[in-house]
C-alpha cells in the first residue's frame, strides 16, 4: 500500500510531490502499463479540476488508448489528429484553452472544455502521450504544463 502526502498548497509544491509519488511508484516497476496506470491513478487523485487523467500508447503508428481514470474513452488516434495526435506529431506540449476552439478536436467526453496532451519522447522516439481533460475553460496554465512535462519525462525513461 502506498500512501504520499501531496501538498495542497502552492502549484509547485503540487508537481514537486506529485512528481515524487510517481517516482516512487515506478522506480523498480519495468512493467509500462502497471506504470502508466499508477501514474494515472496518483494524477488523477491529486490534480484537481480533472474529468480524465490517462495515456495513450503508441503502437503501430497510432495512439491506442493506455490506462487511464474518468469515463470511457476514444480507443485509437491517428497521429496529427486531434490533441493527442497534434502532440505526438508535434513533440510538443498542446495545452488548449478551449477544445472547442481546437480545428479538428476529438470530442471523447462532451463534458470536456480544456486539455492539456504532454507527449511521452524517449530517444526521440514517441512512446505516447500524458492526456488530461477538464470540465473548467482555460483550466491549464503553464505551471500545469511545466509539471506535467516533468512527470511525462520521468516516465518515458521508464516504460520499457
Amino acid at each position: 500500500m502506498y500512501a504520499f502526502d501531496v501538498a495542497t498548497g502552492s502549484k509547485e509544491d503540487l508537481y514537486r510531490d506529485l512528481l515524487a509519488a510517481v517516482d516512487a511508484l515506478t522506480a523498480d516497476e519495468p512493467d509500462a502499463i502497471a506504470n502508466m496506470a499508477n501514474a494515472a491513478a496518483v494524477i488523477w487523485q491529486y490534480l484537481p479540476d480533472l474529468n480524465w487523467a490517462g495515456f495513450y500508447r503508441m503502437v503501430d503508428g497510432e495512439l491506442v488508448l493506455g490506462p487511464f481514470q474518468g469515463k470511457a474513452a476514444c480507443i485509437r488516434i491517428p497521429v496529427g489528429k486531434g490533441v493527442c495526435g497534434t502532440a505526438a506529431a508535434t513533440r510538443a506540449t498542446q495545452r488548449v484553452e478551449d477544445v472547442h476552439a481546437f480545428p479538428g478536436h476529438i470530442a471523447c467526453d462532451a463534458a470536456s472544455r480544456s486539455e492539456l496532451v504532454v507527449p511521452l519522447v524517449r530517444d526521440g522516439v514517441v512512446l505516447g502521450v500524458l492526456d488530461l481533460d477538464s470540465p473548467i475553460p482555460a483550466r491549464f496554465d503553464t505551471d500545469d504544463a511545466r509539471g506535467c512535462e516533468a512527470v511525462a519525462a520521468l516516465l518515458a525513461d521508464r516504460l520499457g
